[in-house]
């Protein structure tokens, strides 16, 4: 364990059990240098204690890298909650986990994802004040799908050659709270949207809702398409859904969209333009982090937009060294977290 730490730079992991609620949690934090850790509570099923390891982990690295790029003076941290089959109180759960933040006295500050709620965050806010994301401090995901907007829009300059998204044909992958507010924005800016999802209910909802095209989850990767947009969870472009793809460009809202190092090559050498996922959807951070400190929100919109402008510069600098968009986010990022 401690080699795993020490070869990804991981400070600190931290775990909890509570015997009356059944709590079992890990907190990891990656790196401080900019600030507290902030980063969101995962609460859903895991093979086993390694798997929520190693997922708390690699989501607490990529919200170091996501901070340093956003230019937020915070470090990157991670919780996840292991979801049992059977919970007889889900308010004293969080409550409890809210007694496990408040013990590393602002080193971590939570909010919400995949598997949490706003009101899960308000449970927690009754035990600490280190918690954002609450009814009363808002829903970060429309924030993070203007973030991701965004950058779709800077892909589509950098692949495309095209100022907006009119006829832009995009395949969208997860429908969830992000996804679909991204749905809603890509439709209002013209684009040719597909989408698909585990559940078809929510299919059917775009469909009924924004005029989309439904694609077969089994078919998402061939679908030809301008964009990818992969939005559910991570570890999706590997050799062989990066071999299907049919796509000019690869730009979501999704986490750790790579599932090993060499993907970002991988998408490279088949002149897939990559935009980094750390990068791209960093408007839920910049909301939850600047909601934190109280910055007024016209000022937290400001910084969102910028995210595209992040992303040309990436982008122009790939093309000029050669190396992958992936690459040069990464020695950005490292650059800022390391020195």
């Amino acid at each position: 364990m401690f080699a795993t730490m020490r070869s990804d730079k991981m400070q600190a992991l931290h775990f909890f059990a509570d015997e009356a609620t059944g709590l079992e949690a890990i907190i990891a934090i990656h790196n401080t240098r900019l600030g507290p850790a902030l980063g969101g509570c995962r609460y859903q099923p895991y093979a086993g204690l390694d798997e929520a390891v190693a997922d708390a982990m690699r989501l607490a690295k990529g919200m170091s890298y996501k901070a340093a790029l956003a230019g937020l003076e915070q470090g990157g941290g991670k919780a996840v909650i292991l979801r049992k089959p059977h919970l007889e109180n889900r308010a004293a759960l969080f409550e409890a986990f809210g007694r496990c933040i408040a013990s590393l006295r602002g080193g971590y500050i939570t909010a919400v994802d995949s598997g949490t709620s706003s009101e899960d965050m308000d449970c927690i806010a009754q035990e600490t004040g280190f918690v954002t994301s609450t009814t009363k401090a808002g829903d970060p995901s429309p924030h993070t799908a203007l973030g991701v907007l965004a950058g779709i829009r800077a892909a589509a300059r950098a692949r495309l050659k095209q100022d907006d998204l009119q006829g832009v044909r995009i395949m969208l992958q997860g429908l969830g709270n992000v996804g679909y507010s991204l749905a809603e924005l890509l439709v209002s800016e013209g684009a040719d949207l597909m989408v698909a999802d585990i559940d078809p209910g929510k299919v059917r909802l775009a469909v009924d809702e924004l005029g989309v095209h439904p694609i077969a989850l089994g078919a998402i990767y061939e679908a030809p398409c301008d964009i990818f947009a992969p939005c559910g969870l991570g570890g999706i472009l590997n050799a062989a859904t990066i071999a299907q793809l049919r796509c000019a460009a690869v730009a979501g809202a999704a986490n750790n969209q790579l599932a090993s190092d060499d993907a970002a090559d991988l998408l490279d050498s088949r002149g897939i333009l990559y935009t980094p996922d750390y990068v791209i959807n960093a408007g839920g951070l910049l909301y939850v982090a600047l909601t934190h400190r109280g910055v007024a929100p016209g000022e937290i919109a400001g910084r969102i937009s910028q995210i595209g402008q992040r992303l040309d510069s990436i982008f122009d600098q790939s093309l000029a060294e050669g190396r992958s968009p992936g690459e040069i986010a990464d020695r950005q990022a490292e650059a800022i977290l390391y020195g």
